[in-house]
């Protein structure tokens, strides 16, 4: 397999949307995106980071209690994890999972996430090889550059097609525009698609 040749995973799997979370848990974000997530009666899928993980397990336990999918997102952010070689990069996600483990034992991890999208074939025959699909998004409004809540909402809203899988954080930095913007984000999609968490089974 070149480093090219290799495949995603870019939509849900259905015509349902789905919104995903990178870089969490955080002690500020995470619960106020979970508080509206469950105003709303809104699944979501959050991609943990380990160290973060092992700060926060009480909050992968609230994730996991109010029904949302499990998503690997490395154990630091390593943005060049790919590029390592396979038994370091397994090394990586497999103590990524373990600190996810030891918080919610038994939870499915079914998907892991690059940080960054710096995908190679590496890193996805290692996710693969665990149990994990290589979940890329389909749609980035890019909040991570924190642009005003209407620019993120408008952004997804109308990039969005059926089957999209949303890109969005809830740590990183600060994420209040992305707080501000997902009341608009689910009620604008809504009004169009189903919003689903991704499936734990593959």
């Amino acid at each position: 397999m070149t480093e090219k040749s290799y495949v995603l995973q870019r939509t849900s799997g259905s015509s349902g949307v789905a919104l995903t979370f990178d870089d969490g848990p955080h002690p500020t974000w995470t619960p106020r995106v979970l508080a509206v997530l469950r105003a709303r009666g809104v699944k979501a899928t959050f991609c943990l980071v380990g160290t973060q993980v092992k700060a926060h397990p009480a909050l992968v336990r609230q994730i996991v209690a109010e029904g949302h999918t499990l998503c690997n997102h490395s154990w630091n952010h390593e943005f060049k994890l790919g590029t390592w070689s396979e038994a370091k990069i397994s090394s990586n996600m497999r103590a990524t999972n373990n600190a996810i483990h030891e918080a919610v034992p038994g939870a499915p991890i079914r998907y892991f996430r690059h940080p960054g999208g710096n995908w190679t074939a590496a890193a996805v025959r290692v996710a693969r090889s665990l149990g994990m699909s290589p979940l890329h998004w389909t749609v980035d409004p890019q909040d991570w550059r924190r642009p005003a809540a209407s620019t993120i909402s408008s952004r997804v809203v109308k990039g969005t097609r059926a089957g999209g899988v949303v890109l969005l954080h809830d740590a990183g930095g600060d994420r209040s525009q992305t707080l501000a913007a997902l009341p608009g984000i689910i009620s604008g999609l809504r009004a169009k698609y189903r919003l689903i968490r991704l499936p734990d089974t593959l």
